[in-house]
């Protein structure tokens, strides 16, 4: 399976990703804040797709995408948010990443996260 960064700063809901993709098959990298999924990736093999939360405190999720993608520019990812509107939803979608809006349902999680990591084709 796939090796997920995950970046939420509720401790909760972080549990509750790492244990959904974990029993998925997935092996998970969790994180609070966009410095330590920078460090992370500073001394660690590169994952395979990020979920990010978006309205993390300082850097926010897109601008760690951002810096991901400096790293890693083919790095999928996968937001997940509590906005649905405003500057940072705006800026969020025009990254072109999917996003699911909490709460979501774990089905719901588990599709996105698999079409994510899904092997595309070589052209």
């Amino acid at each position: 399976m796939a090796r997920l960064l995950v970046v939420e700063d509720e401790p909760d809901l972080r549990d509750l990703l790492v244990h959904r993709f974990e029993a998925a098959g997935h092996s998970v990298v969790p994180v609070a804040t966009a410095g330590a999924a920078l460090r992370t990736l500073d001394r660690d093999v590169p994952p395979d797709a990020a979920v990010l939360d978006v309205d993390l405190p300082g850097t926010d999720g897109v601008e760690l995408l951002g810096e991901l993608r400096r790293m890693h520019p083919e790095l999928p990812a996968l937001f997940v948010t509590v906005l649905s509107s405003g500057e940072l939803m705006t800026r969020m979608q025009a990254t072109g990443c999917p996003y699911l809006t909490k709460p979501f349902a774990a089905k719901d999680l588990r599709d996105a996260v698999d079409e994510l990591v899904r092997p595309r084709p070589v052209l």
